[in-house]
């Protein structure tokens, strides 16, 4: 009989004959071995409780946020109870900072100002975490990190923690018209995809209005709905563009995909033509957001192109006085005005 806490265990002990040559102490030791086994197989629950609770401490990890994106507070999550995470610690005080497992280190608030980093030494075996949810072109200072992160959480498939946008579609409209082609898409598409509507025609955007709140806001979605309020050759607005420096891809509707070819690589949006039915669009989009190799494709273009949006309206003022010297001197006219730009 072997007692342990309250628990009793009995077994039978049957030791088998060993060669001759073994001595007392062999089955001495095999038998301490058995008996060893045998203990542990028995072990009663409060025992093994406590050996399950030690291996389970030992992969809990502490997070510290070392600052909040874009410097606005927000509450921390409680990762068991939102995502059934368990052993994760998140915490945004900075006395946590000698024994975090990791620190996360948002982009936006050290891409002009080094100081604001961790101080180092950082302690032994911590990571620092650069995350990034921008594009590459709202990300200033890259090259000052050089050799500083562990690991990288951005909206990148490629990233070592992929962190896809969590939102699908976006549209922002201030001149919503039911005779709008766009407007007939939107109701048609919304029956089969959620699509967040900004804009006067929807909700404020976040911010003060401007490009850069527009921007942000596009930033946190995988598509844009770039659809313009009316078809004619060349007619591609600001919308296209936001999207792409957003990092979404954009759903066009607008000039033929051959227009869109002169300015944007094949792959670079998605046309509403290329598929039969609004149905079949929507189906595209939900691939693409369950297939992040798939919607590699569509970004993959970024690392050979660069995006120049013209400033309004200083840029175009400043070219046209490059076009007025050119024409120094010579007084044509513009014949048929209206046919040329209805064509």
């Amino acid at each position: 009989l072997f007692i342990i806490g309250s628990a009793s265990v009995t077994w039978k002990c049957h030791v088998i004959v060993l060669k001759t040559t073994c001595s007392w102490m062999c089955v001495a030791t095999v038998g301490f071995l058995l008996f060893l086994a045998v203990c542990l197989l028995y072990l009663p629950d409060s025992v093994s409780q406590s050996f399950a609770s030690t291996a389970e401490k030992s992969s809990e990890v502490t997070l510290l946020i070392w600052t909040h994106p874009f410097s606005r507070y927000r509450r921390l999550p409680d990762c068991q109870a939102l995502y059934q995470v368990s052993g994760c610690t998140l915490t945004d005080d900075w006395r946590a900072y000698p024994h975090a497992d990791a620190v996360i280190i948002h982009h936006r608030e050290i891409a002009t100002n080094v100081s604001e980093l961790p101080p180092e030494p950082r302690p032994r075996l911590q990571k620092w975490i650069w995350m990034n949810f921008e594009s590459p072109t709202h990300s200033r200072g890259l090259w000052r990190f050089e050799g500083v992160f562990n690991l990288t959480m951005t909206y990148r498939t490629d990233s070592d923690i992929f962190g896809p946008k969590p939102r699908l579609v976006v549209w922002v409209i201030s001149n919503w018209s039911e005779s709008h082609a766009r407007v007939l898409l939107y109701h048609q598409l919304s029956r089969y995809v959620q699509v967040d509507v900004f804009g006067r025609a929807g909700r404020p955007i976040p911010g003060d209005s401007g490009s850069d709140s527009l921007v942000r806001l596009v930033s946190k979605y995988q598509f844009y709905l770039a659809l313009e309020n009316s078809q004619h050759t060349d007619y591609i607005t600001e919308k296209l563009w936001n999207a792409v420096l957003a990092g979404a891809v954009p759903v066009v509707l607008g000039p033929s995909r051959d227009n869109y070819e002169r300015f944007l690589p094949p792959e670079a949006f998605i046309h509403v033509d290329d598929f039969a039915t609004v149905r079949e669009l929507a189906q595209y989009l939900l691939l693409l957001r369950r297939s992040p190799a798939r919607l590699q494709r569509h970004l993959d273009w970024r690392r050979s192109y660069r995006v120049h949006q013209p400033s309004f309206w200083a840029e175009h003022y400043c070219t046209a006085c490059v076009a007025v010297k050119n024409a120094k001197g010579r007084t044509d006219v513009v014949t048929d005005i209206a046919n040329w730009f209805q064509s």
